[in-house]
């Protein structure tokens, strides 16, 4: 039996502390949250308690703490045999491949495109360095979907790490608009964000009162 808490940021814009979340929902683990409020005296007073790098998410197990979210994304799956991966040695490299690049990379996309839950139709002008992000996202999309996605919806079919990794992506794109992708990742936006299981997250952000500045580009 695990005792698991997840510590958060605020719904509508910690993309980080949605991956697990959403991968927890899906393997069907009971796990408690915490919520803390980013950019505020208050965060930066408590996060210390749970995080060696004082960031979120954190993931709690009973005495054992993990503080990294792809290593939060391992641990979650290794809870449940490996069920957070494809069962099929070839996909499962590849779906490592794609969520270690999603971790590292896209940095303009990032910085270019926060994530922003409640907001639509957000306009922020193109440049190269996001274009290029963008195109990558609708190549990696659509290659994984065609070698990949017979079996169901999700980017290796059955729902993956790697879905959760891309999910935080969708709804930049759902935020921001969708030019520069093709009908194949179109059509996986529209299936990660209109996820059930995602619904109540959704429904939380909206809900949130705390506006971050920074956070909210490309505003009329």
């Amino acid at each position: 039996m695990t005792d698991l808490t997840l510590v958060i940021g605020n719904r509508n814009y910690s993309s980080w502390s949605l991956r697990p979340w959403i991968l927890i929902q899906h393997l069907g683990l009971a796990c408690r949250e915490i919520r803390l409020v980013l950019d505020t005296p208050a965060f930066a007073a408590e996060v210390g308690r749970y995080s060696p790098t004082h960031r979120v998410p954190v993931l709690i197990d009973g005495a054992l703490t993990v503080w990294e979210s792809t290593a939060i994304l391992e641990y979650l799956s290794d809870l449940k045999g490996s069920a957070g991966w494809p069962a099929d040695r070839a996909a499962r490299a590849i779906a490592r491949a794609v969520t270690a690049e999603m971790h590292s990379g896209f940095a303009a996309l990032r910085s270019g495109y926060p994530m922003n839950i409640r907001a639509r139709d957000r306009r922020v002008p193109a440049n190269a360095a996001l274009s290029a992000a963008i195109a990558r996202i609708d190549a990696l999309f659509a290659d994984c979907r065609e070698r990949f996605g017979a079996a169901g919806p999700w980017l290796f079919g059955s729902y993956s790490a790697a879905d959760a990794m891309y999910l935080p992506v969708a709804f930049r794109f759902q935020t921001y608009g969708l030019e520069g992708l093709g009908g194949a990742a179109r059509a996986y936006v529209a299936t990660a964000v209109g996820d059930p299981l995602v619904a109540p997250w959704v429904r939380a952000a909206v809900d949130e009162p705390e506006i971050i500045e920074h956070e909210e580009v490309g505003r009329p």
